[in-house]
């Protein structure tokens, strides 16, 4: 239990501290740049390595991280949704490693969003991550059970307000945010992220807290016009409802992660032409668009990995369409819903799927970039699941959901030139005339997009000299992954060890390309690989190729 006079001596540091203007490091980027990534479940130090050699040279403006508080032990995913302290001393790494974190993605340009749990600690009793001991509703020197709603069970009823954020969700103490006590003690631990350099906060189960709560602890912090997004989930007839949270700060519009899914999987992409806040959605500046997270990916709610190229076109889509904030998921293979994270390190080879690096993605963030402040312009249907529009005069994209190949003569706001296709590997130039038109074949399941940021010959995405591009139908289980192995040292010298991984964003079509002299003439197969680094080959002799080529292939059992 928290002694009566070290509360009040508590109570009195919290508003010191949120009177105090602390030193803050903020990333500034050249730009405008609105794109998160989330990396979930990544330790801080990958974080940084991949702000420094990914999202900055990509173009991202934000990363959001996993919460960094203490939490419970266990390998579950949701462990760390249940702190029991507010030290940095979870499973993603200590206060060094976050310092670090933030310091390296500022210097590559990109701000750091922090998950922040504030609305619950933990259920059940034992030793944190850090070595703290709790018990529900007493956490030592920081909560005790009076700092706790009343309400001890769990919520039942969504359209019930008082139930819904006074009682707990699935079991976890609820902690009682309309008391000036716990609004200080939350305040001094976002606070203290912030003298870290933190430039943002996701608020986990913002539902769950009033909104005038949320308001009075932001008001207390050393910066209260910090960027601040609440998870609000959408529900019919709830008591709650996302509206009111706009007025501290951004929300996620789950309602367009839900549409996406439908509307890619079961009807015409026609009707987006209108998709936004005429759909019943948030105001677009207050925000944040999303395909999945990681729990819609569980729940089955929205789209996810496990949908191949339907799920890469909804996120070419979200990137290309002006409404909200994009969020890019970034997450690991998984098999039930609590699968925790993968050990190693690896993307693609290790259970991790590192949405974000996916070309047909990350090539999109610049693309949105590129765009920014434009409004749809030139925009086209065939009534079903192919359409095309542009971005003002900056920008093209055209998405092919049918089940068949689609050829047209598609009409831009394009200055006549040539552009870099940037859904493809390396720069497959289209043409756009001086009339803004350009003819293209999109394949089934297939996108296109152009911006002023790529041109041929210039831009973002040169191509690679004699570049070999591969493309191999191959059905995969849980787990495993496909690879391209050869004689060339740049596909392996044929050790599986050094095999070239290809990206899944198209499945069951995996593809990747590697960069070979003009004229090199090389033998290569496919192989899979499974998480235990067990390796299968493909049957029949060696494939055999000159580069450059663009080589499209079925797996051979």
């Amino acid at each position: 239990m928290v002694s009566a006079t070290r509360r009040a001596l508590l109570a009195l540091t919290a508003l010191l501290l949120s009177l105090l203007t602390v030193p803050q490091s903020f990333a500034s980027p050249p730009s405008a740049k609105d794109v998160t990534a989330t990396l979930f479940q990544w330790p801080f130090s990958r974080v940084a390595s991949e702000c420094a050699n990914v999202l900055g040279p990509e173009g991202y403006g934000f990363v959001e991280i996993s919460p960094a508080t203490e939490h419970i032990q266990g390998s579950q995913w949701w462990t760390s949704y249940q702190p029991v302290s507010y030290r940095i001393a979870g499973r993603l790494g200590d206060e060094a490693a976050f310092r670090n974190m933030v310091n390296t993605c500022h210097a590559a340009g990109v701000k750091v969003i922090a998950d922040a749990v504030i609305n619950h600690m933990s259920a059940g009793s034992g030793t944190g991550t850090g070595g703290s001991s709790y018990a529900k509703y007493n956490y030592p020197g920081i909560y005790g059970d009076q700092d706790f709603h009343s309400c001890r069970s769990s919520i039942n009823d969504y359209r019930n307000r008082d139930n819904v954020q006074n009682c707990e969700l699935v079991g976890l103490s609820d902690l009682n945010t309309g008391s000036d006590y716990v609004r200080g003690r939350i305040a001094s631990y976002l606070n203290h992220l912030i003298s870290l350099g933190v430039d943002g906060f996701r608020i986990d189960a913002a539902k769950h807290v009033a909104a005038a709560d949320l308001a009075a602890i932001k008001s207390r912090l050393s910066n209260p016009n910090v960027f601040w997004v609440h998870e609000v989930i959408y529900g019919a007839g709830e008591a709650v409802q996302p509206g009111e949270y706009t007025g501290s700060g951004d929300v996620d519009e789950f309602r367009y992660a839900y549409d996406i899914k439908r509307i890619f999987n079961n009807e015409n992409l026609a009707y987006l032409k209108t998709f936004g806040e005429s759909w019943g959605y948030l105001p677009s500046g207050r925000a944040r668009s999303f395909v999945d997270n990681w729990d819609t990916e569980r729940n089955g709610s929205t789209l996810t990995y496990k949908d191949g190229s339907t799920y890469t076109l909804a996120n070419v889509f979200m990137l290309a369409w002006p409404y909200g904030a994009p969020n890019v998921y970034s997450g690991y293979e998984f098999g039930n819903h609590d699968a925790g994270p993968p050990s190693g390190s690896e993307c693609y080879t290790s259970g991790w799927k590192c949405q974000h690096r996916w070309a047909q993605i990350s090539n999109m963030v610049q693309f949105r970039n590129t765009v920014a402040g434009t409004a749809v312009t030139n925009w086209w249907d065939n009534g079903g699941d192919a359409i095309a529009f542009g971005r003002g005069g900056k920008g093209y994209v055209a998405i092919n959901r049918e089940s068949g190949p689609l050829t047209r003569a598609f009409q831009t706001s394009l200055p006549a030139g040539n552009y870099c296709n940037v859904q493809k590997d390396g720069c497959t130039t289209v043409t756009v005339g001086s009339n803004g038109q350009f003819t293209a074949t999109l394949g089934a399941g297939e996108a296109l997009a152009l911006h002023t940021g790529a041109t041929s010959g210039g831009g973002t995405t040169p191509p690679p000299t004699g570049a070999a591009s591969f493309a191999v139908n191959a059905t995969t289980s849980f787990g495993q992954n496909v690879f391209v192995v050869g004689d060339h040292p740049s596909l392996g010298s044929w050790n599986p060890a050094n095999a070239v991984a290809l990206s899944s964003a198209t499945y069951p079509t995996w593809k990747g390309s590697v960069s070979l002299a003009a004229g090199t003439a090389f033998q290569y197969k496919y192989i899979r690989k499974d998480a235990s680094g067990a390796v299968t080959w493909e049957s029949g002799a060696n494939r055999g190729a000159t580069a450059p080529a663009e080589l499209s292939d079925t797996w051979r059992n």
